[in-house]
């Protein structure tokens, strides 16, 4: 595989896979958090304001909250968007460096090689996390 077809058909493809999937799971996590404040302020309203049937409307809100909270830990939403982020990070880092023949890449008689060795290693290393947290899940289950 010649510079740039690796360029092409590797890098920017995992750099968009993780850009997209930390985007994806930070909208998630955040409209389950935005939902789960929006039931905790009603909380105190119906309360107070003794609507009819307050006490069954608190307790919706309070399950609503329970379900958002229980669906962010399940789903792991926050960590998997700040690692996806991470990892497109570095990688998008990696490309500008030896894009631009600077760092490590700097005066290196095999920039290429070197930049496929170190993207390769960082998708690697997110992907043994990954592999880890669903062993982990997994043995949470049983």
């Amino acid at each position: 595989m010649d510079e740039q077809e690796y360029l092409e058909s590797r890098l920017y493809d995992q750099i968009k896979w993780y850009d997209t999937k930390s985007q994806d799971h930070q909208k998630r996590y955040k409209c389950l958090k935005r939902i789960e404040v929006i039931l905790g302020f009603i909380i105190p309203i119906l309360t107070t304001a003794r609507f009819p049937f307050f006490e069954i409307l608190s307790a919706l809100c309070a399950g609503g909250m329970l379900l958002c909270e229980s669906f962010i830990s399940i789903s792991k939403h926050r960590d998997n968007w700040i690692d996806y982020r991470r990892t497109a990070e570095l990688l998008k880092q990696e490309k500008h460096m030896f894009l631009t023949k600077t760092g490590v890449y700097k005066n290196e008689p095999d920039a290429f090689a070197l930049l496929v060795e170190r993207a390769e290693t960082i998708i690697s290393s997110e992907n043994i996390n990954w592999a880890n947290l669903q062993t982990d899940t997994a043995q949470r289950k049983e």
